[in-house]
């Protein structure tokens, strides 16, 4: 797996996810709303702090769920 971010292995500067971008997003959670690793998405360890960082100030503002609905 390679980072789907890292478009033909250069990273962009400043490294950016944008928060508004849930279907970007809700590929990365799980059904209940957890981060997935980076062994399951192959995500680079620079984008999964960027995404993390997307994913809280989306659950902050309200796009996306902080736990699943049940």
């Amino acid at each position: 797996m390679s980072c789907q971010f890292t478009a033909g292995g250069s990273v962009p500067r400043p490294v950016y996810v944008d928060y508004k971008d849930l279907k970007t997003l809700r590929t990365l959670i799980d059904r209940e709303g957890r981060i997935l690793p980076r062994r399951r998405t192959g995500t680079s360890a620079l984008f999964q702090r960027a995404v993390r960082e997307a994913v809280l100030r989306a659950r902050f503002i309200g796009l996306l769920p902080f736990v699943a609905e049940e």
